[in-house]
């Protein structure tokens, strides 16, 4: 079972591969994969904040 702290683990590590998609988006002319790759990574985001809250809930009861 994934604890929460990996979970923030890979949040944080998805959140640095986040800001470095963003910086090879460029002001014109997105490039289909580029943009791709980041909806890709914010929908992981997502549902690793979707299992840390999941986690938390069961915590507290």
């Amino acid at each position: 079972m994934t604890t929460l702290e990996e979970l923030k683990e890979q949040l944080q590590i998805l959140e640095k591969e986040i800001a470095e998609t963003k910086k090879r988006l460029p002001a014109h002319s997105v490039k289909p994969p580029v943009m791709m790759d980041l909806l890709a990574l914010e929908d992981q985001y997502d549902e690793l904040l979707k299992q840390i809250e999941k986690l938390r809930s069961e915590v507290d009861g």
